[in-house]
């Protein structure tokens, strides 16, 4: 008796619910039950062949991104070592070397965004066509036969031309344009950080050819207004710019420095078509 543990349990005893009264009943009601049962089970399976057939085309949406990616990765890489072979062969200028040389429009004042930079990285040049080689001896040829036939080129200025105008240039890094008869003062072409060391005029459109000792050669363009603007900066030099020269044919220059090289270059467009380096340095003083 002291083993035995008291429970304390409901006096109430639920009734049997009709359908289990009988045995014919309560097979009913098991029946039931099982049906129940199977259609819960079938609802599942057609929710997990759902989720098979999404979690399949997920999967495969997955594998084609994959291959997509290595592919474009591969083209990626491809590129990559085709341009690092291509920048080993012909190296490419600078991001400020190509700012530098955007039109700058003056004046006579220096522009705002024109600035020294660092000397220039090796650059491209288109080299000097078949055209332009025979261009240059046929106007050797041409003016040739006017010296002998004393016939006076009509790209020659005339006698009382550097009576109107004339240049200066000066070590403070300034070219001045002035009325030589009254001295009045037209233009001044700045922009270089150090002192200028060529003027050249171009026999034909107004232009002026400027060299200086910062490395830099520019092209200015007169206009109508009197005013010049500065084209093209060329920065293809390493050291000072000691000569300018331009071709008869109004359409060509050279420039020679200090760093044993000289460019040759198309006057309409400023662009340098070859750099040709000398065998010692300095070879200009």
């Amino acid at each position: 008796m002291d083993d035995i543990v008291s429970i304390n349990t409901g006096k109430i005893v639920k009734p049997r619910p009709v359908q289990a009264a009988s045995i014919p009943d309560m097979l009913g009601m098991f029946q039931n039950e099982w049906d129940g049962l199977m259609l819960s089970n079938f609802a599942l399976e057609q929710q997990l062949h759902t989720t098979r057939q999404e979690l399949s085309h997920a999967l495969y949406q997955h594998d084609a991104a994959c291959r997509v990616i290595a592919i474009i990765t591969k083209e990626r890489d491809e590129a990559r070592s085709i341009l690092a072979q291509a920048e080993q062969q012909f190296p490419i200028s600078t991001p400020n070397a190509v700012t530098a040389n955007a039109p700058v429009h003056s004046n006579g004042k220096r522009a705002a965004d024109d600035e020294e930079l660092a000397p220039s990285a090796k650059k491209l040049h288109p080299g000097i066509s078949s055209s332009i080689i025979t261009e240059l001896p046929n106007c050797n040829a041409a003016l040739s036969q006017q010296r002998e036939k004393r016939q006076i080129p009509v790209t020659l200025a005339p006698v009382d031309a550097p009576e109107t105008y004339t240049q200066i240039s000066s070590i403070d890094s300034n070219a001045v344009v002035f009325y030589r008869p009254s001295g009045q003062i037209l233009a001044t072409l700045s922009g270089h950080s150090k002192k200028v060391t060529s003027v050249k005029f171009v026999g034909q459109g107004g232009s002026v050819i400027i060299g200086s000792a910062d490395k830099t050669v520019r092209l200015w363009q007169g206009s109508d207004d009197g005013n010049y603007n500065c084209r093209p900066i060329l920065r293809d030099h390493l050291d000072e710019v000691k000569a300018v020269t331009i071709h008869a044919t109004n359409n060509y220059f050279v420039t020679a420095s200090l760093d044993g090289t000289w460019c040759f270059y198309e006057l309409s467009s400023g662009t340098c078509l070859t750099q040709v380096s000398d065998s010692f340095q300095g070879f200009l003083h």
